[in-house]
């Protein structure tokens, strides 16, 4: 599928510059409802030109390092294939064990490594069956606990090559005060901080073995700043006075973080060195791509959010992804003049729970979510002046949060180029796939 021209990596596509003006957006909303017009609804679209700046505008932030597609922003293994046949992008960073069996057994897409720990005994032994996906999946670590697990779960069923392994290393920001600790930003998931940290776990991986046979292999290290990479640094609640307050500390602690960040983990990474030779060391997210690429110590990016564009990544200073997915959902009862409900437009995104997480009505334009309710999950009234001038049968667009959750909605995603279909890409879950 030739979703993105051959000349993405070097910036010259034919998408619209982001941000695009109210008009024009409201403009690509238009021509989204009426090419859709004869869909039923929900339906999801792809709009091609905006991925493919998308694309090149990621490839640009990263200054030539090779970005490492997140899966679970995508979730259509059809986009997959399409952004990967582009230089300067390469391998997949997948979310479950079971995923990446399934991704890595396409020859298209020969290089996955999972970003977060696994559990799943069923998947972990048929990893361990199939030589070709001991070559091309990398599994995540950050304790003795999970190798634990792991050797007791191969003990009577051995993988014929090592099993691939990557440390995840917490790239957090603790600030301190006396040498001591007051406070965690950023998110909950590894306890590797240190050298001593990462080289406990690197000697004890290369000690586990059956028989005479090493039992894994240590290639690579993560460290994903999301305090940097998942937080917009420009807040628009609508209160510009607080948005300034809070965009200043929030500036002022990313800077701190990054800098710390980039000393620890050229240190971690130089002291696992002094024991194997790393494959490759992934940092940074599509927020940070800028920042993440001046890491000596860091060989490849990861990015997937800022290919569709979603309304978490509205806010930030340093780039401005175009809106490439939104979805459709039907009008189909009035219970004032001044309101419409449409059925559905319940999408809202994980995370901790608040405005930020719903869907964004924006076609037509002036349309708002009553607050009293919300959007339902099988319900969502809509109130404004648009509202009055919308029939039964009618197509309300929003835009969503997050990116790849979209896709759990609807089996494929409409592609539209220029106000016109020309094709489809299949979710995970159009192909029958749930993998969280």
């Amino acid at each position: 599928m030739h979703l993105l021209p051959s000349d993405v990596h070097r910036g010259r596509t034919a998408a619209p510059s982001a941000p695009a003006s109210r008009a024009a957006e409201s403009e690509m909303w238009r021509l989204a409802s009426a090419a859709c017009a004869e869909l039923s609804a929900p339906v999801a679209v792809l709009n091609v030109p905006a991925l493919s700046f998308n694309a090149g505008s990621l490839l640009r932030r990263a200054g030539g390092k090779p970005i490492r597609v997140a899966s679970k922003s995508i979730r259509s293994k059809d986009v997959l294939r399409a952004v990967l046949a582009q230089e300067g992008y390469a391998g997949i960073l997948a979310f479950t064990l079971p995923e990446a069996l399934w991704l890595a057994a396409d020859d298209a897409l020969t290089d996955v490594v999972v970003a977060y720990p696994t559990a799943d005994t069923h998947a972990l032994r048929a990893l361990a069956a199939d030589p070709q996906a001991c070559s091309r999946v990398t599994l995540m670590v950050d304790s003795a606990e999970q190798l634990d697990w792991m050797a007791a779960t191969l003990a009577d069923a051995p993988p014929g090559a090592p099993i691939r392994l990557a440390l995840d290393l917490d790239a957090s920001w603790r600030p301190q005060v006396g040498g001591r600790d007051v406070g965690h930003i950023g998110v909950r998931r590894s306890p590797l901080r240190s050298g001593a940290d990462a080289i406990s776990m690197t000697l004890d991986i290369a000690s586990r073995k059956l028989g005479n046979r090493p039992l894994f292999q240590l290639v690579g290290l993560m460290a994903y700043e999301a305090q940097i990479a998942g937080l917009q640094d420009t807040p628009r609640t609508g209160n510009p006075v607080a948005d300034l307050a809070k965009s200043t500390i929030l500036k002022q602690i990313q800077r701190s973080s990054m800098a710390e960040v980039i000393e620890r983990r050229s240190n971690v990474v130089a002291a696992v060195e002094n024991i194997v030779d790393l494959e490759f060391v992934n940092g940074g997210g599509t927020g940070s791509l800028e920042l993440t690429t001046q890491d000596p110590s860091v060989t490849e990016l990861a990015a997937g959010s800022g290919l569709f564009g979603p309304t978490l990544f509205d806010g930030y200073s340093r780039f401005s992804p175009a809106h490439a997915v939104g979805f459709a959902a039907q009008v189909v009862r009035r219970p004032t003049p001044d309101i419409v409900t449409v059925l559905g437009g319940g999408w809202i995104a994980s995370g901790p729970a608040g405005a930020d997480r719903s869907p964004v009505p924006v076609y037509p334009p002036g349309l708002t979510m009553v607050g009293t309710e919300g959007a339902g999950e099988v319900q969502t009234p809509l109130r404004g002046a648009a509202a009055a001038q919308l029939r039964i049968g009618d197509k309300v667009w929003f835009r969503h949060a997050k990116s790849g959750e979209v896709c759990e909605h609807v089996d494929e995603l409409v592609l539209l180029d220029g106000g016109k279909i020309v094709g489809g890409a299949l979710t995970y879950r159009g192909e029958g796939k749930a993998f969280v």
